[in-house]
């Protein structure tokens, strides 16, 4: 089971705070000896302001402890808001799996058909298998959300993406229409109803 967390630390402030160093003594606290581990944590580069950072936990299931420390992180006071979403891995990640460090990491968001889910983890799994091999590139995770009220009401599912590039300039290349990879991610944005992306720096201890 995962948690992924989204921070601001925005107050309407100049300077503005710098929201991972208030981060890490916050989860430090929280989790304390709770059976928890900080996947990573991410700080803003493109498409984030820069009051906001997110941080991804994974535990071994549904735990008291993990009830009362995520209710510490999202009523956290030196946080403007935070954002929560339980997520589920697809085919990634494999378990125990951690992100590498170095390049970026871009986090990129898919509402898509409910029924679809199966279909679009399908052409993903395809198209990495061209794109992981063509480009400085993995895929960490690809994550399926609970789904909320709203969700349910709109027959939406939400995926997480979470992807390592070596820079931007390998973003852009990968980008190419032509190749294999980005064939089957055109078949898979057919069934997308709306996506956005940030790019972040995995941010080390």
């Amino acid at each position: 089971m995962y948690d992924y967390l989204f921070f601001d630390a925005a107050t309407g402030t100049a300077p503005f705070p710098r929201p991972v160093p208030l981060i890490k003594p916050l989860l430090t606290a929280a989790l304390g000896g709770a059976p928890a581990e900080v996947v990573g944590v991410f700080a803003a580069q493109l498409g984030w302001t820069g009051t906001q950072a997110a941080a991804l936990l994974r535990w071994p299931g549904e735990s008291e402890a993990r009830a009362k420390a995520l209710a510490a992180l999202t009523g956290a006071p030196a946080m403007t808001s935070v954002a929560h979403d339980v997520l589920t891995p697809t085919v990634r990640p494999l378990p125990g799996a951690v992100p590498h460090p170095g390049g970026i990491y871009v986090h990129r968001w898919f509402v898509i058909e409910a029924s679809a889910v199966d279909e679009f983890v399908g052409l993903s799994q395809e198209g990495w298998l061209d794109f992981e091999d063509r480009f400085d590139a993995n895929i960490f995770g690809l994550f399926a959300t609970r789904p909320t009220n709203e969700d349910k009401r709109d027959g939406a599912a939400r995926l997480l993406l979470i992807t390592r590039y070596g820079d931007h300039g390998v973003w852009e290349a990968s980008r190419d229409p032509t190749s294999t990879a980005m064939q089957a991610f055109a078949r898979r944005q057919a069934l997308t109803r709306v996506s956005w992306a940030a790019s972040s720096l995995l941010v080390g201890d």
